[in-house]
């Protein structure tokens, strides 16, 4: 069968379709991640978007869902080059036409990826329509596609009650703003015991829990949607507890404390972005996904230093709290598979708790 991919400057691509045959409209990213195609399709923060994957053969490995970073996928759309029909893995337990089509995703393969991406990375991140109506009329989707907004997303990828993953380590609280599950998992595996905490937490809640250190997880979205979880988040600030924040988490707290953010053109959303630490120098490959950044020129004075910058764009990537026990990252230090590089920040924040100088 057919499909269309309209984008809102009325560039039309032709493929075929693939998952579900539903029309969509969303907001198109890319990611330029070589493996990881289940991870990026079961990560909470692209809730809201139709993910395009760069790497042009996808699926070739199969579907392994003790590889899901959470219970379901979450793209609106996926868009590919080519989708391999005969996956070849010992894992593998499904092919990934399945996984789309069992969770309700539209797609669109046999497009150039590559002429898509660099219309996306010349104009910028724009909205765009899966269909597979042949009789379409551009000018009527257009006007929808410059009528979209994502909204709020974070309360609809978040856990929907607390629980507990038993440790007898440290007791952290993570705030699920729609976290992968292999944060909690890197906790865990360093001992902690940590409980999970949905997204409209009450601050009071999570303090009389009395928690060794918070965690504020990754999630989607414009994190200006999220005013009372950012109202919350200052209470949090305000305590003597550790916090250790992700992504949307790092976004939140800078705003929390006065800072600002705004939307990139097109973000960064792969698995290959270096990132430097300004405290040695070091530079470590990372994954990330993120489509907003925070102004650094924003922050107020005296209340957080830069710690880690982006190599490429020289964007920042991390802020470390002044006489606080708080420090924050944009990238992903949990993302499994792929760069390992900054999973010492866990260890990092389990010193931190300890009271250790050189955490």
């Amino acid at each position: 069968m057919k499909a269309f991919l309209i984008l809102e400057d009325k560039t039309v691509f032709e493929g075929q379709s693939i998952g579900a045959t539903k029309e969509v409209i969303s907001e198109i990213v890319f990611n330029t991640s070589m493996t990881g195609y289940l991870e990026v399709l079961t990560d909470p923060s692209y809730a809201g978007q139709a993910v395009v994957m760069t790497y042009p053969l996808i699926g070739n490995y199969g579907i392994c869902r003790e590889d899901m970073e959470s219970k379901k996928a979450w793209p609106d759309g996926y868009i590919v080059r080519e989708l391999s029909r005969l996956p070849s893995n010992f894992r593998s337990e499904d092919s990934i036409q399945n996984f789309l089509m069992e969770q309700d995703i539209p797609g669109i393969a046999g497009i150039d990826t590559r002429a898509l991406t660099k219309i996306l990375r010349e104009k910028g991140t724009m909205n765009g329509c899966i269909t597979t109506n042949e009789n379409y009329d551009i000018d009527s989707i257009v006007k929808k596609l410059k009528e979209y907004k994502t909204g709020k997303v974070v309360e609809k990828v978040s856990c929907e009650e607390t629980y507990i993953l038993p440790g007898k380590g440290k007791k952290i609280a993570l705030l699920d703003l729609g976290a992968k599950n292999n944060i909690a998992k890197s906790l865990n595996s360093r001992g902690c015991e940590v409980t999970v905490y949905p997204a409209l937490t009450k601050a009071s809640e999570i303090i009389k829990a009395n928690p060794d250190g918070i965690m504020l997880s990754n999630g989607p979205g414009d994190p200006k949607d999220c005013e009372s979880i950012i109202n919350e988040i200052k209470e949090l600030y305000h305590t003597d507890i550790p916090i250790f924040a992700i992504c949307l988490g790092h976004q939140l707290m800078a705003l929390a404390t006065g800072g600002d953010t705004h939307k990139m053109k097109y973000g960064h959303r792969g698995g290959n972005h270096p990132v430097k630490d300004l405290s040695t120098g070091r530079v470590y490959i990372s994954s990330q996904n993120h489509g907003y950044v925070v102004d650094v020129d924003k922050m107020p004075e005296g209340v957080a230093n830069v710690s880690f910058i982006n190599v490429n764009d020289e964007t920042v990537e991390g802020l470390d709290y002044i006489n606080k026990n708080i420090f924050t990252v944009q990238f992903h230090p949990e993302a499994c598979p792929g760069p390992q590089d900054s999973s010492f920040l866990f260890d990092k924040f389990i010193k931190m708790m300890e009271g250790k100088k050189d955490a």
